[in-house]
């Protein structure tokens, strides 16, 4: 192993590091971790348990990574966590690896922004270039989408889904779904609106953005029952052949909606 090690880093030698991966002062680094090249572990971070890391992350001091989760019927299986490319994990970060209730895995993408004190919980599912501001908290097997948004102290039930691109106000208390697209806050949550600014900086085009907007307009304003809100989405996606993939993504979040959706 060649990697930059700071010499009061601990790495066991059965970890596999890229050549270029860097630990820093007081580190550990357990025997089932393999780290990607690029990747930057600063000081007193702990990486533990099945844990795969990809290229080019960033982890700031105090982080625990890979640890077991939080979960009583947790029982030592060899369960994971896999974390992908291009990624900001700030300070005291915590991420707990799957269960075997679930798929085993715990999952983060690529270019996430994760900032001090969030915590992913055990079998979350989480997408690419999403943000989590300070201390927001995902319970365990929660998934959330790409481009997704959440604000500070945001806090998760266990097994909410938050689709693509939606938003996620400070202090809000989540224990729906979330459809894409949408802008919710509150404790308890409720939805208000569409995330067009969001849109706007992602370079939805106008017509998209119309789209998205009749849509929410069907689901929360329109007092439609959840398959008459499907019905209408169905019919503008017919109409609307700019937006129809961005309405196919709510129509089908609809349909998968475990916890129901916040309205």
């Amino acid at each position: 192993m060649s990697a930059r090690i700071h010499p009061t880093a601990i790495v066991d030698p059965k970890a596999e590091l890229d050549s270029s991966v860097e630990v820093g002062p007081y580190s550990i680094v357990g025997p089932d971790v393999r780290i990607g090249a690029g990747t930057v572990v600063g000081p007193h971070v702990v990486i533990e348990g099945h844990t795969t890391i990809g290229r080019d992350n960033k982890f700031f001091q105090f982080c625990s990574i890979g640890a077991a989760p939080q979960d009583k019927k947790w029982n030592g299986e060899p369960t994971r966590l896999e974390i992908g490319n291009g990624n900001t994990v700030r300070e005291f970060v915590t991420f707990n690896l799957g269960t075997a209730q679930d798929e085993g895995v715990t999952r983060l993408g690529d270019d996430n922004w994760i900032s001090a004190y969030v915590h992913l919980a055990h079998d979350c599912q989480v997408g690419s270039h999403t943000i989590f501001s300070n201390n927001a908290q995902l319970a365990g097997h929660v998934h959330v989408g790409d481009h997704a948004i959440l604000s500070g102290y945001a806090g998760v039930h266990q097994f909410c889904k938050i689709g693509a691109h939606a938003f996620i106000g400070m202090y809000t208390s989540l224990t729906q779904d979330v459809p894409p697209f949408v802008l919710v806050s509150g404790n308890p949550a409720g939805a208000r609106g569409v995330n067009i600014e969001g849109l706007k900086r992602r370079g939805f085009s106008r017509p998209r953005i119309d789209g998205i907007r009749a849509a929410y307009k069907h689901i929360y304003r329109e007092n439609l029952t959840l398959e008459e809100a499907k019905a209408a989405l169905a019919r503008d996606g017919e109409t609307m052949p700019e937006a129809a993939a961005d309405i196919g993504a709510m129509r089908d979040f609809l349909g998968a909606a475990t916890r129901g959706i916040v309205r």
